[in-house]
């Protein structure tokens, strides 16, 4: 995923930034709670096709993540 990407794409839902879990290969927010999966390094920026996060995942991601 390349930075220049990343700094650009924002939640389709809440326009928040998003964190780039490489290991998952999804992009993450907080906000909305939902996990944005990278199909063939082609994100899918789709509400429909995201998976909502854990509560556990969430302060995961605030403790890393500020």
């Amino acid at each position: 995923m390349e930075n220049r990407l990343l700094e650009i794409l924002v939640c389709p839902v809440t326009k928040g930034p998003l964190i780039y879990d490489k290991e998952n290969q999804e992009l993450l927010n907080t906000g909305s709670r939902l996990a944005y999966p990278i199909r063939d390094g082609i994100p899918v920026m789709l509400s429909d096709e995201a998976r909502s996060l854990t509560s556990e995942e969430i302060e995961n991601l605030k403790s890393h993540h500020g």
